[in-house]
């Protein structure tokens, strides 16, 4: 089975161009992953100008406490929920607000809410 490449060309240019902006606090995410089978989400906004997959974003493991931080794309690759599904990018998210406001909610809730 071929592997298919969760980050489009275009989402990747966003990734960096936000990499590169002088204000991340305001930083919308560019992209939503998640587990079909496990509670595990990801909302990324930003990459490493020099490791591009190296990601920064708001984490949730499912485990009830979501955090802002670096992840690595082979990582989140190899994540499997209790089915063995791969991680899957959600075509339908489009962020609405700030990564600070989702991570904000995602505290008080225990889960990113997306």
């Amino acid at each position: 089975m071929a592997e298919i490449d969760l980050l489009t060309v275009e989402d990747r240019v966003r990734l960096l161009v936000n990499a590169l902006a002088d204000e991340r606090d305001h930083l919308f995410p560019v992209v939503k992953l998640f587990t079909p089978d496990a509670g595990a989400t990801w909302l990324l906004t930003e990459c490493d100008p020099d490791e591009p997959n190296s990601l920064f974003g708001l984490c949730d493991l499912g485990l009830g406490h979501p955090e802002l931080g670096w992840v690595s794309l082979a990582e989140i690759k190899e994540v499997r929920g209790r089915l063995g599904l791969p991680v899957e990018r959600d075509l339908h998210f489009t962020a609405d607000k700030p990564i600070s406001a989702y991570a904000a909610e995602a505290r008080a809730k225990g889960r990113i809410i997306a």
